[in-house]
């Protein structure tokens, strides 16, 4: 563990990653200072939410002084490293970590960490269930929900820790160094922040920067960037396939997910016993068994999960039946490519709404995927001109502008007929509408739950 008692460490956010950062910094027995570029925020809320130990607060700006008695700065993931502020902070010598490599140099046991555009999500918590079924120290955290900060401190020798990791979190590391790693995809996403699509997949590389020969990195083969930087690696490399069979890794072989490798073939499981609709959750699940079996996990065990496991709340999540319209929450389709996915899921006539914060994506390709399935597409947020736009460039007319998200939901419910799907699949993230998408996902389902009077035919 990182010694830094009675070191004065600056925790750069106060939101619920910057509080567990600095929780566990006080109970290493060091001095946190918490600051926000946020002016409008209550020092006195923020300290009620840290509780116990205290800290100095700062917010809107942090005095030079306090920069020049820093041992350490550690960002929290919605923080750009580029601010300059940190910038300035670098130009000091501080040393400048973000919550994950604050809690991995504090933990112990082994990590198993995945990262991708899409399928995160799912991937790590069906490779957390699987791992939960095997062994009885297990924490599933990271961009999931859980900060890893939160748990560092439980972790034992024999603790497994499942990581969801998100290219904000890889920016920051030094010493991360998961036992098995995976690369879902990478489509481009977070362009906003990373400006640029080489330097989001350099980020994302860093996830098996610090493997070894002994530890393994899962990739997708069909995504071409990964099955060329799979190449570059000292690491075991497995591969998997949801489109071709595989000499070595896991891949489909008719209905079957199978495993391959110099011993022979294993079959996993077949994907009519999955809980799990689209090809998209094929990849999830052949990456989180693909995991699980590196770790050592017996097959037998990967199948006895995968056979029970359930679709992630705002994934492509069936919602309710009601007048023979289906509602799905798919709240954590925030990029087009995850938003592609969840139209691809849907086997019915749908009215999709989209819309939200602009990251600075293109729409046509998300628009394309339709496919003849969607009646009407139903826009909010601060990107639903630009959609508009490029859906009419695209030929697709079908378009209504709404000004908030219960116009949006009362026109899907008004329009739609018997044998329908209302689909969220918004293409973009949730934020200056709603906090995050849990929230947008809640809602959808509150405003669906609510419905009471019958459809009119």
């Amino acid at each position: 563990m990182t010694d830094l008692r009675e070191k004065k460490v600056l925790v750069f956010g106060t939101g619920i990653s910057g509080i567990a950062a600095a929780r566990l910094l006080i109970s290493m027995g060091a001095r946190p200072v918490l600051f926000d570029g946020n002016r409008e925020l209550k020092e006195s809320e923020i300290l009620e939410k840290l509780g116990e130990g205290g800290a100095k607060v700062y917010l809107g700006e942090i005095p030079e002084k306090i920069l020049e008695e820093l041992s350490l700065a550690v960002l929290s993931p919605g923080v750009p490293v580029d601010l300059p502020v940190v910038e300035r902070m670098r130009a000091m010598g501080i040393p400048i970590w973000g919550e994950v490599e604050l809690a991995c140099q504090n933990s112990r046991g082994d990590v198993l960490a995945v990262t991708g555009t899409n399928g995160k999500t799912t991937t790590t918590s069906l490779l957390g269930a699987i791992m939960e079924h095997v062994n009885p120290s297990v924490f599933v955290v990271g961009n999931i929900g859980i900060p890893y900060t939160e748990t560092a401190a439980k972790t034992t020798d024999s603790s497994v820790t499942v990581a969801e990791i998100s290219s904000f979190q890889l920016e920051t590391i030094d010493t991360f160094h998961p036992r098995v790693s995976a690369i879902l995809n990478i489509t481009p996403d977070h362009l906003n922040r990373h400006h640029t699509m080489e330097e989001y997949i350099r980020v994302k590389e860093r996830i098996a920067e610090n493997q070894t020969a002994e530890d393994t990195c899962v990739l997708n083969y069909e995504d071409e960037v990964l099955r060329r930087f799979g190449e570059s690696l000292s690491c075991r490399v497995i591969f998997f396939s949801s489109l071709r069979r595989l000499e070595r890794g896991i891949s489909l072989n008719g209905e079957v997910i199978e495993y391959r490798d110099e011993t022979g073939c294993v079959p996993v499981c077949s994907t009519k016993e999955l809980k799990l609709p689209g090809r998209h959750n094929h990849e999830n699940v052949m990456a989180a068994a693909a995991m699980a079996l590196a770790y050592g996990v017996a097959v037998e065990d990967i199948r006895y999960v995968l056979q029970r496991f359930t679709a992630v709340e705002h994934r492509i999540e069936f919602v309710e039946e009601i007048d023979g319209v289906a509602y799905y929450n798919d709240s954590k389709g925030t990029n087009p490519d995850a938003a592609i996915k969840g139209i691809q899921a849907m086997d019915r006539p749908t009215l999709l709404i989209g819309g939200g914060y602009d990251k600075n994506s293109s729409y046509e390709e998300w628009i394309r995927s339709f496919d003849g399935k969607v009646r009407y597409l139903v826009l909010i947020g601060q990107t639903r001109e630009k959609i508009a736009k490029a859906a009419r460039e695209c030929g697709f007319h079908d378009v209504v502008l709404k000004d908030t998200f219960e116009e949006a939901f009362r026109f899907c419910h008004e329009n739609a007929r018997s044998g329908d799907a209302v689909l969220l699949s918004p293409a973009c993230a949730s934020w200056g509408m709603f906090p995050n998408y849990e929230v947008r996902g809640k809602i959808f389902k509150e405003l669906v739950r609510g419905l009471k009077n019958p459809k009119r035919e």
